[in-house]
């Protein structure tokens, strides 16, 4: 059956597979595109119409690629990839640099590493133009193996299967105890990890790997938190932890700025945890162009900055 590919399948058709792959979720694929539910549905059946096969299996919890959809998003991916590195190559020609670098930044790194690093650079770089992505890893790394990003700073997580990136580690992001400057649980003698059961604690919510993480360490911590005010904001996170007696367990360079200018301290308990690598994902097959690296070298040196400066319980 010949289906005329070539001719009727288009570039919008692609990013809508490769998205309700990557999502396995029509309505979160439509969200990443930005685009309606019922949308999204109809570009799927004209492409089911196109090939010729149904391509994704619904049920309760999202969607399944059938053979004929994992055949297509894998050709889908290649692609869109071919189309990004035609992108790169043209950049490259037209001055080397590579123009507007495009940042995925995950969560952790958007809030406490990127406002610094991106100030560093304006003042060595003011010709640069930095767009920024915050995101989950899913979604970012999907974004860059598309080349609609040039790289992603956070957190480096352990790997199920290779994926062909590159990632390189140069900070970390280890889980401490913070709470403001003038907070009564720095007058205490008794410092421990005890201690925290006397105050409203501050958490990020479950529903993120480090919110996950933060409720293991607590465990290991005999700490048992009562009703805690879980966020997936860090502005919440901030204001609560000025307005309250509340105390926050999180990665502290999420809140790297207010530490550096002292109106939030860390609190020296045994909060240790596993190692929380971070640093840079890349494509492996091209090298970053200058301006991206311009960036780099500009969030390195923040990230030495802020570990330099602060006095951290454990790493």
């Amino acid at each position: 059956m010949r289906r005329y590919l070539q001719q009727r399948l288009k570039f919008r058709h692609l990013r809508v597979i490769d998205a309700i792959a990557t999502h396995d979720s029509i309505l979160q694929a439509a969200r990443a595109l930005g685009l309606s539910q019922p949308a999204l549905t109809k570009s799927l059946q004209e492409i089911e119409e196109i090939v010729g096969a149904r391509l994704f299996d619904r049920h309760a919890r999202g969607v399944d690629p059938t053979p004929f959809g994992l055949t297509v998003a894998a050709a889908a991916r290649r692609l869109l990839a071919e189309i990004g590195r035609l992108e790169d190559e043209l950049d490259a020609l037209e001055g080397g640099d590579g123009g507007p670098v495009v940042v995925g930044a995950l969560p952790v790194a958007a809030a406490g590493v990127l406002p610094g690093a991106l100030a560093r650079l304006k003042i060595a770089r003011p010709d640069i133009e930095v767009r920024v992505i915050q995101g989950r890893t899913e979604e970012l790394i999907s974004q860059l193996s598309r080349r609609e990003l040039d790289l992603i700073i956070g957190r480096l997580y352990t790997l199920d299967a290779p994926d062909g990136l590159v990632r390189t580690p140069f900070y970390s992001e280890p889980i401490s105890v913070v709470a403001r400057a003038d907070h009564p649980i720095f007058a205490r003698q008794d410092a421990t990890a005890a201690v925290l059961a006397d105050y409203s604690l501050v958490l990020p919510t479950v529903s993120q790997r480090v919110g996950q993480e933060i409720d293991v360490l607590l465990a290991e911590m005999k700490v048992a938190p009562h009703q805690p005010l879980r966020s997936s904001s860090v502005a919440m996170i901030r204001e609560i932890l000025y307005a309250t007696d509340g105390v926050a367990v999180i990665p502290h360079m999420m809140l790297a700025g207010d530490l550096l200018r002292g109106a939030l301290r860390l609190l020296p308990l045994p909060a240790t945890g596993r190692p929380r690598p971070a640093g840079l994902i890349r494509r492996g097959d091209t090298a970053l162009l200058s301006n991206a690296q311009a960036f780099v070298d500009a969030a390195r040196g923040y990230v030495g900055e802020i570990e330099s400066r602060l006095a951290t319980p454990s790493d």
